[in-house]
């Protein structure tokens, strides 16, 4: 062991107190992502004065790590009191003028700290992380005053994450209520500044999509609006590396990572084939109401994504991304897309690019598509923007938690 380790067994004490007076309801549950949820467990007809009552500043973690994959599920709470299952364990610090709760938490955040949980679980069912082995976990514990400037560092880098993610859904919202405004509710502002339906615009009624639009409007189908999978990755690109991005790496138009692959070194998926652009709509095919699609801003030459993705780049003036975007990624139109995959014979529930490029969309007047173009597009830059910077920060905050291993008074 290192000079300035210490384990953590000297710090740490169990805490068994069950919720024996009945006086809290708040069931919650750890997850991988070392944050407390609200239990989603059936509890009608349970004892609740058997559940273990947690508190503020105090721990709770599953020792059972073989059906969690690489993570293990631990969590500080933050907040008054709660109640958890039986099956994890509660503990505390014993001295908090010894080692900050923050701080330790800080280092179970570590992928390192779940790598090392992992290798040391064991069983023969089901493997565990026993609570002898989180009294062997090894750390650095420096003065108290070290650790307090640690954890204000790291609360400076997450409070700006939190932050970017407040204004990206204002953003997000934002672009929405215009949307529905504009192309759902139609009360966009007519020729004098009106809403357009509210003031007497002429409506018709439009078979194919079972409802009125106006008059002044048109409709067309997605195929003759876009192009799709036009272009396709090659040795011929002659890239070093590429930025691939799976499916499941990026939902609601936000990306949570590239994967950056050495074209020489690294085992390319044969699923990394597709190229994007500015503006392309990227769609995943299998489980829409997963929503796994966006709308890439400015994306780096080298950045491939999967085939599992339908890429539709605009090939009309009259429409814009963000527009087309919109109306694929509505509820309706994902509910229609998941409703058409359930009814699939592939292994998982998918739809064909025929599905989004035969369907159809309203085409708004030339006027009021600039309109909305000028509004829509920049909240959606600022959106990606936003996300660019956030990917940033949590790089930022991986560095400081990698570095606590080295850590000196």
């Amino acid at each position: 062991m290192r000079s300035n380790y210490k384990k953590l067994g000297s710090f740490i004490q169990q805490v068994s107190i069950k919720n024996s007076d009945l006086k809290i309801d708040n069931l919650l549950g750890v997850s991988i992502t070392k944050k407390f949820i609200s239990s989603i467990a059936n509890t009608i007809g349970t004892d609740m004065s058997k559940y273990k009552v947690v508190k503020k500043n105090q721990f709770t973690y599953g020792s059972i790590t073989s059906r969690n994959g690489d993570k293990i599920s631990v969590a500080l709470l933050e907040d008054d009191k709660a109640i958890v299952s039986t099956s994890y364990t509660v503990f505390e610090i014993i001295n908090k003028d010894e080692l900050l709760p923050e701080y330790l938490m800080m280092w179970f955040r570590r992928a390192e700290f779940d790598r090392y949980a992992r290798y040391m679980s064991h069983g023969s069912t089901r493997e565990a992380f026993g609570w002898d082995e989180m009294c062997d976990v090894e750390l650095p514990v420096p003065s108290i005053e070290k650790q307090n400037e640690i954890v204000k560092e790291y609360h400076t880098i997450t409070d700006r994450i939190k932050l970017n993610e407040q204004l990206s859904q204002k953003l997000e919202d934002t672009a929405q209520s215009i949307y529905k405004e504009w192309f759902v509710n139609f009360e966009f502002p007519d020729e004098n500044g009106k809403p357009y339906k509210s003031s007497g615009g002429e409506m018709i009624y439009c078979d194919e999509l079972d409802m009125e639009i106006p008059e002044i409007w048109d409709i067309d189908v997605i195929d003759n609006i876009v192009v799709c999978n036009s272009s396709t990755y090659n040795k011929e690109d002659k890239f070093e590396n590429i930025k691939y991005l799976d499916t499941s790496n990026i939902t609601n138009n936000k990306i949570y990572e590239l994967k950056l692959l050495d074209i020489n070194t690294d085992v390319i998926p044969s699923r990394a084939k597709r190229k994007v652009k500015h503006n392309s709509i990227i769609y995943s095919t299998i489980r829409p109401n997963l929503c796994h699609f966006g709308i890439l801003k400015n994306p780096p030459k080298n950045m491939i994504v999967s085939t599992g993705f339908a890429v539709l780049d605009i090939n009309k003036s009259k429409l814009f991304s963000e527009y087309v975007y919109m109306w694929l990624t509505s509820n309706e139109r994902i509910n229609y897309f998941q409703s058409k995959a359930e009814m699939s014979v592939s292994t998982y529930p998918s739809i064909k690019p025929e599905d989004l490029l035969e369907t159809t969309i309203i085409v708004p007047s030339n006027d009021v598509l600039e309109k909305a173009n000028f509004i829509l597009e920049p909240l959606f830059n600022m959106q990606m923007e936003n996300y660019k910077v956030s990917r940033l920060m949590e790089n930022m905050r991986d560095i400081l938690l990698s570095k606590m291993a080295i850590i000196k008074d």
